[in-house]
This record gives structure tokens, sequence and C-alpha cells, in this order.
């Protein structure tokens, strides 16, 4: 947890700066080797006093756009939200307590989600409560097989 300096000074040079000193040319290729850490977490590794995963984030859907990859990125972060609030893979019945932790899950990813990708994440979101996968189910990144059928690869 940040105590407020996250936003001190550039920090965006900071959290660029921090990702090259760790060896990569890219936030996305730093966030691509931890697939399962949430933007939390990223965030600690490359500065825990003066990073946020807010500013992770942020940092990561300008490096989509300009690849226009920010459907890789959204199903990047389901992944991330569900090993946080789903760590022992989805759920076997949607018990109050379950239905919380998926709910949760759903809606970080939905309210991170950038508006030209509102739609297509919504119906994703709603197919995966319709239709739940097998119980346990964890994707462990991005390219997962059930998340490409939700979210496939296509650029608006």
């Amino acid at each position: 947890m940040t105590d407020g300096r996250s936003w001190d000074g550039n920090w965006k040079l900071r959290l660029y700066e921090r990702v090259r000193e760790r060896g990569y040319d890219s936030l996305t290729a730093f966030a691509e080797a931890r697939p399962t850490a949430s933007l939390v977490a990223l965030a600690e590794e490359l500065g825990p006093d003066d990073i946020a995963g807010v500013q992770v984030f942020s940092g990561l859907l300008a490096e989509a756009e300009r690849s226009r990859r920010i459907t890789r990125l959204m199903r990047g972060l389901l992944v991330r939200e569900l090993w946080s609030c789903l760590p022992n893979g989805w759920p076997a019945v949607l018990d109050d307590a379950n239905r919380f932790k998926v709910a949760k899950a759903l809606g970080v990813w939905e309210a991170l989600t950038p508006e030209t990708h509102e739609q297509r994440v919504d119906k994703a979101g709603d197919a995966l409560l319709a239709t739940p996968p097998p119980p346990g189910w964890l994707p462990s990144g991005p390219d997962d097989e059930l998340l490409l059928t939700l979210l496939p690869d296509k650029e608006v």
C-alpha cells in the first residue's frame, strides 16, 4: 500500500525506469511475465512506496492502445482479478460468499474497461455467469482457450 507518494513527481518516468531496471523494455512485457499477479502486486514489485496499481494499469492501457491490443489487456486483467478474488478457481457452487467473489472479480474487470470495449466485456462477463466454467477453472494467462472464446482478438 502506498502512502500517497505515488503521485509525487513524474510518476510515469519513475514507473518506466523501474521496469527498465528489471530488464524489460515495456510495462506490458513486465506484466506478462507475471500473468497472475494483481495490479497492486505489480505496483508493489516496482515500488512498494511510490507506485500504485492504478498507475500500472494506466501504463498498460496506454501501451495496449498504441499496439492495438486492448482486448488482450482486458483478458489479462480478468486473469489477474480471478486469481485475486478466486485463488482456488471458479467455485462449484455460487452461494452468497462465492457469488460476491465472482461479482468482485467481474466488477473490477468491467470498471477498468475502456469505453471502446465495454459492450464486449459486458457480454463476456454475462456469458461466464450464464454458462459457468468448470469448477476450479483459473486461467493462467490471457491466451486461455475459454477466454479467447469469450473475448476473441478483434480490436474495434
